[in-house]
């Protein structure tokens, strides 16, 4: 019966599956995201955990990955997305950008499904290309000032909707980002609602549609009046260390 018990125990992991609360990242985010930054510098030093998250990330087929929900598939490939993203800038730190970097999202950096990947694969030939919710762009993080901040907790499928919400509430209230200049008539946007415009406007019918609801009452009337001109705000590529 003993014999039983320990080889049940020891059997439990293999069939276990895939962490879909990612757990390992959680704690890695935690240690290091400060404020709207990331403690670069610490995780350069001490990068095992970063590196065994994307190990068990790498161990996942595609036959499995087809079986998860919409959601588990989401969260899965954002936060693959965010893990790929930092070890590209470890591997290369100390850089001012991630744009130091020669073809930083075009670089084959990260395993998915057997196969090498880049960053732009995962974002736009299965994030953008298979899953109809533009608020994908205030969850992947490019390591720059100017992008969405990265959460201090991995994207999970059973928080996912609130977690990407509360990502585009805390993005769009970011005055330095977004803002509403009622006195020059401007909707002041990140340049993100340009690159990925077609994105919001498939979802809305419109930017403006789109962002209205995430501003307080007085902004939200004056975008949803019509009359403002929507300008884009500088985009900050400096790492958000």
């Amino acid at each position: 019966m003993k014999t039983l018990l320990l080889l049940i125990a020891l059997a439990a992991p293999l069939f276990a599956g895939f962490d879909h609360s990612h757990a390992l990242f959680t704690n890695i985010l935690k240690n290091h995201v400060k404020g709207d930054g990331f403690d670069y510098a610490a995780l350069h030093k001490d990068p095992d955990k970063l590196g065994a998250y994307l190990v068990d990330l790498s161990k996942v087929s595609q036959s499995e990955f087809k079986s998860w929900s919409e959601d588990q598939e989401m969260a899965y490939l954002i936060n693959l997305y965010n893990a790929g993203t930092l070890k590209l800038i470890i591997d290369n730190y100390p850089l001012k950008s991630i744009k130091d970097i020669r073809s930083p999202w075009k670089k084959k950096a990260i395993k998915l499904f057997g196969a090498d990947r880049s960053l732009d694969y995962v974002e736009h030939d299965l994030l953008r290309k298979n899953y109809s919710d533009p608020r994908i762009h205030f969850g992947v993080n490019c390591a720059s000032i100017g992008c969405p901040a990265l959460r201090n907790e991995a994207f999970q499928a059973a928080n996912l909707d609130k977690q990407l919400d509360e990502q585009a509430r805390k993005f769009l209230n970011d005055t330095s980002k977004n803002r509403v200049d009622n006195k020059r008539g401007v909707l002041y946007l990140s340049s993100i609602f340009d690159w990925f415009k077609g994105d919001f406007v498939k979802k809305s019918g419109s930017l403006e549609k789109f962002v209205a609801p995430y501003f307080g009452d007085s902004e939200r009337k004056a975008i949803q009046s019509g009359r403002l001109k929507i300008k884009n705000t500088n985009y900050d590529w400096n790492l958000n260390k």
